[in-house]
């Protein structure tokens, strides 16, 4: 496994795919999160909504996107993060997370981060600043 402080401007850290979500998925993250509109794991109330279906979390994909970092916690930290919510995550969908090193400044390392469903489709975009120890 490559360290990240060996990267350099352009590459990339290994994307992941994450299993299809579930309503388990989504019901576990209610819970977790105290978030429990019903549009996440109820299908009528979610048609009542104007939806095709359940939907996950927007803070369950954001939160899962913080695994591209977790391997690599021994050699700093997530010190700020921010996204934009680009489409929907569905029942069933397959989402990958992907990041790619934008800027090195010293000890900071700035990475724009993806999430897109199985169709290739951004769902969520952002940026990482991950500080070296």
């Amino acid at each position: 496994m490559t360290k990240i402080a060996e990267l350099y401007v352009g590459d990339t850290l290994n994307e992941i795919q994450l299993d299809p979500v579930s309503r388990i998925d989504l019901i576990k993250y209610a819970g977790a999160s105290g978030d429990f509109n019903p549009i996440h794991t109820i299908d009528e109330e979610a048609k009542k909504a104007g939806l095709p279906g359940i939907i996950a979390h927007g803070m369950w994909t954001m939160g899962n996107l913080a695994k591209l970092f977790t391997t690599y916690y021994e050699e700093g930290f997530i010190q700020d993060y921010s996204i934009r919510f680009r489409g929907m995550v569905f029942l069933n969908d397959v989402v990958t997370l992907k990041a790619e090193l934008k800027e090195r400044d010293e000890n900071l390392l700035k990475f724009d981060v993806l999430a897109v469903n199985q169709e290739g489709k951004p769902v969520l975009k952002g940026n990482v600043v991950y500080r070296l120890f």
